[in-house]
């Protein structure tokens, strides 16, 4: 085994050593990759929860985040929120009289009113990059009492 490794090995060396440098060429190459647009999203919870006081209190809650997109230079990135399930106060489903309305903080946040029966843009950005910061919710209820909201973060490129 050991006799034909050298026989291979040397014919291969001797070949290498007689190329010269007048044997070298080179050659420009342009290559274009196409990179799939990819998101990723972390956040602290699923779950938005109000302590209200009293009513016409506002109470808050807030869900940090990071945020990371691969995507071509100059194209959108949205972060929504959008409710699972109505807002649940004591005794069932919160009153009509509830008001939730959030702000954000980090580079391309925004500030508003969540809609419940719909997704809500709570941030936008332009291009690639990992971002991290939070979205306040203040919630104004009628009444007083412990008030929960299930909601789904969603990091998007339109």
């Amino acid at each position: 085994m050991r006799s034909r490794l050298l026989l291979v090995v040397l014919p291969l060396a001797i070949c290498a050593r007689t190329a010269g440098a007048e044997d070298v060429k080179s050659a420009n190459v342009t290559i274009n990759v196409n990179l799939a647009a990819r998101t990723s999203l972390k956040v602290s919870s699923r779950i938005l929860q109000f302590d209200v006081t009293e009513a016409g209190a506002t109470a808050t809650a807030s869900l940090e985040f990071t945020a990371g997109a691969r995507m071509p230079a100059g194209s959108d990135v949205v972060l929504s929120v959008e409710p699972v399930r109505p807002l649940e106060g004591p005794g069932g489903a919160a009153d009509v009289a509830s008001d939730l309305s959030f702000s954000g903080e980090g580079q391309g946040m925004l500030a508003g009113s969540i809609d419940a029966a719909q997704s809500t843009v709570v941030g936008r950005w332009q291009g690639s990059g990992l971002r991290a910061g939070r979205v306040i919710f203040r919630l104004r209820a009628g009444a007083a009492g412990i008030y929960a909201l299930p909601v789904r973060m969603v990091l998007s490129t339109p």
